[in-house]
C-alpha cells in the first residue's frame, strides 16, 4: 500500500485530487439499464482453498523485493502458472529508481484471457512485498522486509484463482489480469528526506506510460489490494468515486444485492495513493480500487509490519471479493 501513515490521506493526496475533480470518464455498465437479480448470475466457482494455496505459494519465495531470488522466483511463478488458464502472459520488464536513489529492476506481468476481443475488463494486483516494516511495533524491526502476505499476495491469489476458474468458463468479454511490480517500495516512515508521493507505484506508472500493447484500452479495470484478513471492510474512496463512480456504485450494489454490505461499507472515505491513480490519470481507464480501510489513516492493523504472514490470511475474505467481482463481470458479459 502507497502511504506513509503518520500523515492522513487527505492531506497526502488533495493536490492529486485538483485533477480529478471534472475527470471522471466511465460510462454506466450494460446491466444498470435494467433491473438485474444478481444473486441468479451464473459465475464460475471460486476456490476459497485454492486461493489460500496461491497466498502460501508466493510467500514460500521469501521477500518478494526489488533484486531478490524471491523476487525472480516468484515472478516465474507466476508466468508459468498463469499461462496453464490465460491465453497469453506477458512480462514487462523495467528499471525504475526508489527514493533513496538506488536503481532497480521489476517486473509487470500481463496474463489474457480471448486477447483478440476488443471488448476488455482489466483486473489487477501488486505482487512485490515491502523492503521495510516501517510501521512495525518494534522499532528494531522497521528496515527488515516483510512477507506481505495480504498486502500483496492477497490480491494476486485471488485474480490467480478467478483466472483459473473463468478460464472453463468465459465471459463475453476479454479479461486482462497485470500483477504490477514495484509498487511498495515508497520512502519509509523513517526517512529524513522530504514525502515524495511517486516513490511508489513504480510498476503502474511504467505500465500506464508503456501499456503492454499499443493503444490499449479497456471498458474499466478494478484494482485488489489488501483483501485477504478476516472480516475486511471496503469503502469508496474517493479517486475511484471521482474517476469511475458508476463503476463503483455497482460493484458495490452487487455488494449489497449478494449479502456482503457488511463487507462492502456503503461510506465515502478520503483518497488512498495507489496503483488505480496511475491507471486512471495516465492511461485514462476507470479504475476502483478495492482495498482494506479502517478509516484511521491506516488500512489493517498487520499493515507494513513484520506480522503480515501467512497467519493474517482468510481464505473466506478472498472468496467474498472474488464472487462480488464475478457476479459484477458475468451480469454484464455472460458466459456463451
Amino acid at each position: 500500500m502507497t502511504i506513509k501513515p503518520n500523515i492522513c490521506r487527505g492531506a497526502i493526496v488533495a493536490s492529486l485530487l485538483l485533477l480529478t475533480a471534472a475527470c471522471h470518464n466511465d460510462k454506466k455498465p450494460v446491466a444498470e439499464q435494467h433491473s438485474v437479480d444478481y444473486t441468479s448470475v451464473a459465475t464460475p466457482d471460486f476456490s476459497a482453498d485454492s486461493a489460500y494455496a496461491f497466498v502460501e505459494r508466493q510467500l514460500s519465495f521469501g521477500f518478494r523485493t526489488p533484486g531478490s531470488k524471491g523476487q525472480a522466483d516468484c515472478a516465474e511463478y507466476l508466468r508459468r502458472t498463469m499461462a496453464q488458464w490465460c491465453d497469453t502472459v506477458i512480462s514487462q520488464p523495467f528499471s525504475t529508481t526508489l527514493w533513496n536513489g538506488q536503481t532497480v529492476k521489476g517486473v509487470n506481468i500481463i496474463a489474457s484471457l480471448d486477447p483478440d476481443k476488443s471488448d476488455r475488463i482489466m483486473l489487477c494486483a501488486h505482487w512485490d512485498s515491502r523492503l521495510w516494516a516501517d510501521h512495525d511495533p518494534d522499532d528494531s524491526n522497521h528496515r527488515k522486509p516483510i512477507l506481505g502476505a495480504n498486502d500483496g499476495a492477497s490480491g494476486v491469489a485471488t485474480l490467480m484463482e478467478m483466472a483459473r476458474t473463468m478460464s472453463a468458463m468465459r465471459p463475453s468479454v476479454g479479461i486482462d489480469f497485470i500483477f504490477f511490480d514495484v509498487e511498495d517500495q515508497g520512502m519509509p516512515e523513517w526517512a529524513d528526506e522530504d514525502y515524495q508521493d511517486n516513490t511508489w507505484c513504480k510498476g503502474s506508472q511504467y505500465w500506464a506510460q508503456n501499456p503492454h500493447r499499443p493503444y490499449y484500452r479497456a471498458i474499466y479495470a478494478i484494482l485488489l489490494d489488501m483483501v485477504g484478513t478476516a472480516q475486511p471492510r471496503f469503502t469508496k474512496e474517493e479517486i475511484s468515486r471521482r474517476y469511475a463512480p458508476s463503476l463503483m456504485d455497482k460493484v458495490w450494489r452487487v455488494a449489497a444485492a449478494t449479502g456482503y454490505a457488511s463487507t462492502f461499507v456503503d461510506q465515502k472515505t478520503d483518497a488512498i495513493l495507489d496503483d488505480h491513480l496511475y491507471v486512471n490519470q495516465i492511461a485514462n481507464i476507470p479504475t476502483i480500487d478495492i482495498v482494506q480501510n479502517n478509516t484511521d489513516c491506516s488500512f489493517f492493523p498487520l499493515w507494513h509490519t513484520l506480522g503480515d504472514n501467512l497467519d493474517a490470511i482468510d481464505p473466506q475474505s478472498m472468496k467474498t471479493v472474488a464472487d462480488v467481482l464475478l457476479k459484477t463481470i458475468y451480469a454484464d458479459y455472460p458466459a456463451k
